[in-house]
């Protein structure tokens, strides 16, 4: 008898294959109830498959992240608002020749935090020459929220080392497109906020957060707050921009009025510099 199965062979038929063949063939999905469950979005999209959608959100960057070879993760936070230092400059020229008092002080102010763009791009390269010829289970990828900003600095930085880079980007009412430099197939985008975090954290080897608005507090207190009640391993935090942190972040009050405990001073570091940024996260493994 002739032999034809192999081992590694799948017994099921590929339901993508199915649906491909059925529209090569110039047929239209069918519609309504005998349409395929999930080739029906109006389907997948009902209040009811909601947890459907959830498992989906979890599954699809988990399974493509493993696929090629991202296990550790340092996560950099920060501001979306923070301009590139050359595009800083154009934005001051112009607001020069507008005579417009306020654009110009707006324009200073963006010169002034593009610093914070450079510095994440740089701390990004640290990263990525380190891991540059390492084993592919000792590798360290930076991750980001895939917009523009501080997300798109340390990007950039991956990039032009030549690394590969993740970005959980997110659909929001004014829509946020992911920034040019992540690796095209590793720029995700999700709708639940609370998938996406759980994705910056099951592979987050460290966190760095530069200043930020709202989202990067949210992020950053997420992230202190599952290691504090220890529902998560602990992992360097570091605080990039000491004056903006502290100005913003006055944990002297909190300690007076006995809200936190002085060990919890110790969950972060504050920092200046990316070189003492990667140094916190190296000191911490043994690199």
């Amino acid at each position: 008898m002739e032999k034809d199965h192999i081992l590694t062979e799948r017994r099921l038929a590929d339901a993508w294959a199915e649906l491909q063949s059925h529209s090569d063939q110039g047929n239209a999905l069918e519609a309504d109830a005998y349409r395929l469950a999930f080739a029906d979005p109006e389907f997948l999209l009902r209040r009811e498959t909601r947890g459907i959608r959830f498992q989906l959100e979890m599954l699809k960057p988990d399974l493509d992240q493993a696929e090629q070879g991202i296990e550790n993760t340092i996560v950099v936070f920060g501001s979306a608002r923070f301009p590139s230092p050359e595009d800083a400059q154009i934005f001051l020229q112009q607001a020069q020749l507008s005579g417009d008092a306020s654009a110009l002080t707006i324009a200073q102010r963006q010169v002034r935090n593009a610093q914070f763009y450079d510095q994440a791009r740089l701390f990004a390269r640290l990263v990525a020459g380190h891991s540059a010829h390492r084993r592919p289970e000792e590798r360290l990828f930076i991750a980001t929220g895939g917009g523009p900003g501080i997300m798109e600095a340390a990007n950039r930085g991956a990039h032009e080392m030549g690394a590969l880079s993740v970005g959980l980007n997110i659909a929001l009412p004014h829509e946020q497109y992911p920034n040019p430099y992540i690796t095209p197939n590793l720029s995700f985008k999700f709708h639940y906020f609370a998938l996406r975090k759980m994705h910056f954290m099951m592979r987050a080897k460290a966190l760095v957060a530069f200043p930020g608005g709202f989202g990067t507090l949210d992020e950053l207190f997420e992230v202190i707050t599952l290691v504090q009640t220890k529902k998560a391993k602990p992992v360097p935090i570091v605080l990039f921009g000491t004056d903006y942190w502290k100005r913003l972040f006055n944990t002297d009050a909190m300690l007076e009025e006995g809200v936190i405990s002085p060990q919890d001073l110790d969950l972060f570091t504050y920092v200046d510099d990316p070189a003492a940024a990667w140094d916190v996260i190296r000191t911490f493994y043994d690199l």
